[in-house]
This record gives C-alpha cells, structure tokens and sequence, in this order.
C-alpha cells in the first residue's frame, strides 16, 4: 500500500514537472522541494498508519461517484498550477503568497495526518462504518468533529497559493462544497450508527472551526 502511494505522488509529482517545464527549476525553488518532501512523509505516515480503502460495513453510496471528478481535477491542476506559476498567468506577484501556500501546506498536513494516525484502521478513504467502530470524542477531536477534513481545506489552499494562483478565490467554493457534502454524509452515517452518543456529540462540538462553524 505504501508503495502505491508513493507511486501515485510520483505520477502527480511527474504531471507537475510536466506543466512547469524541467525538473532542474522545478527542484530549484526552496517551496516547491519542501512541498515535494511533505507530500511523501504525510503519504508514507498515513499508509503506515493503518488506513484503509475499505467500505467497511456500512458506507454511503453515493460518496463512491466523487472520486472519478476529484482524480480528473487533481490531474488537471497538477498540470495547470506550475504550467501557469511559470509562466506568470492568473498568478499573484512575488514569493510572499508562495511561502504563505507553504506554511498552510505545513498545518494542513499535520491536521489532515493526525486524525488518520489516531483512529487507525477506522480512519477509510470512503465514509463508511468499520468493523468495531467506536465513536471517538477526546484529544483531537474534543472540540472539533472533523479535522481532518480542516486539514485537508488547508492543504488545498497551500498547494494552489505555492503555484500563485489567482485560480484559488474561484475553485475554493467548489472544494468547501465537496468537504461540506462529505461531512453531511460522514454525519448522517454516524448519528444512524451511534445514535443520542452522537447527537449529544454534535451539541458540544463544532464542526471545523470554533466558534465559527
């Protein structure tokens, strides 16, 4: 499994040195190589972590018709993001934005990592219930419900401001979108599983920020 991921990051990796245009310049940016290697240690930690491609014992089926327009995104902005940062098109000007995008990257991974490596094999790429599920309320997840997927926004936003893309403020809606749906499913799937325990949950929490939402 750890293998596959690496092997799938090298064939994203290899998209975006493809759109920029050679490896040699591509590497030769400090943000860029620090994103790379990012990439590959939160790829390998989650692997190793226990997680899982399973649907479990219970999922929702209409989370499984995402994964075909979230792959044909990535690729497209694999390529898109350093074919236009190089060429300076829909860019922000200078390298602020581009270690601002790194800085996200940095939390983001921490935040979209951590929960994987505390739930383990409950922790799927699909929304699904697993075999001996339990319902999981301390540490991480004490005050928010979902920060992985916090995580994950973060992660996004970085990637796309390491590039300078002005594509951000218009692809972003669709990304919250796309986390809001799978947290409405992941929600309904779990309070239908756990019951009051849940929705007594959901009262206490919040859902991605505190405070906010």
């Amino acid at each position: 499994m750890i293998l596959g991921g690496l092997l799938t990051q090298g064939a994203f990796l290899a998209i975006s040195v493809l759109g920029w245009g050679d490896w040699r310049s591509f590497f030769a940016d400090a943000p860029r190589l620090v994103m790379v290697i990012w990439s590959l240690v939160l790829t390998v930690v989650a692997l190793a972590s226990g997680l899982n491609f399973s649907t479990g014992r219970r999922t929702d089926p209409q989370d499984l018709w995402m994964f075909a327009p979230l792959v044909i995104g990535s690729v497209l902005l694999c390529w898109w993001l350093p074919f236009a940062d190089r060429r300076d098109r829909l860019t922000f000007d200078g390298d602020a934005v581009r270690y601002a995008g790194l800085a996200l990257l940095l939390v983001g991974g921490v935040l979209r990592v951590g929960p994987v490596l505390i739930l383990g094999r409950r922790f799927s790429a699909f929304v699904a219930i697993q075999e001996g599920h339990e319902l999981v309320t301390d540490g991480w997840y004490r005050v928010i419900r979902h920060p992985s997927y916090l995580g994950a926004i973060l992660l996004f936003v970085g990637w796309m401001l390491l590039f300078r893309s002005l594509l951000t403020f218009f692809v972003l809606p669709f990304a919250i979108g796309i986390v809001v749906s799978r947290m409405d499913a992941e929600e309904a799937l779990l309070a239908s599983e756990f019951g009051e325990a849940y929705a007594a949950y959901r009262q206490r929490t919040w859902r991605l920020i505190p405070l906010i939402y």
